[in-house]
């Protein structure tokens, strides 16, 4: 009798146990990379594709460019410079950087210029190649594209709160400066704001 009463409360346990962990089984379902998600309300991957590919769309439309390919008769090289992220919130700045330069190279109205860190481990190679390559397959050093101008930006933030309400508010400063003589050729803003309300606790 005893042994049927243990193992009935276990099958019971087993049973009960075994529902509530399929009650917190994690949910994993599939979305398209383009698809718009806002869960946080921080700032996302959405974010920092629109505000890219709206800000890098402005740029290439103004009269820098017809100016300088008149003057220079070529087409002006970019190098991305600091984006910095002076907001409340931590960012990946080089998420950013990357859609920017994803929409300046496909534009196909500039040449781009790889930025400091990827020059560096370029040019190491060359030195490689100079000690170990054949000759007829060695980049020489000396060879490079300056940029023309460089792009430099910040990302700044402010917070209104009012118990479970949250106003976001971002704003993305972007400036493309003369590398020949420091003049800024264009400056952009973008700004976005969001409205947050969550059921929960205050913030």
């Amino acid at each position: 009798m005893i042994r049927k009463l243990i193992t009935g409360t276990t099958l019971l346990a087993l049973t009960l146990g075994g529902g509530l962990l399929s009650g917190c089984t994690t949910s994993v379902e599939r979305m398209a990379v383009e698809e718009s998600s806002d869960l946080s309300g921080d700032w996302n991957d959405t974010d920092s594709r629109l505000v890219s590919e709206e800000m890098i769309r402005d740029v290439l439309s103004r009269a820098w460019i017809t100016d300088f390919q008149s003057q220079k008769q070529k087409v002006p090289a970019v190098i991305v410079g600091d984006i910095k992220n002076l907001s409340h919130e931590h960012i990946n700045v080089a998420t950013f950087v990357g859609d920017m330069e994803r929409e300046l190279i496909n534009a196909g109205k500039i040449e781009f210029v790889a930025s400091r860190s990827e020059r560096n481990e370029v040019r190491d190679e060359r030195r490689d190649q100079d000690l170990n390559a054949r000759t007829d397959t060695i980049n020489a050093m000396g060879k490079e594209i300056g940029a023309d101008f460089m792009l430099k930006g910040t990302i700044n933030s402010i917070l209104d709160t009012d118990g479970k309400t949250q106003v976001r508010y971002y704003q993305i400063d972007l400036t493309l400066i003369s590398m020949a003589d420091n003049r800024k050729v264009w400056v952009g803003q973008k700004k976005i704001k969001k409205l947050v309300k969550r059921p929960g606790l205050r913030w």
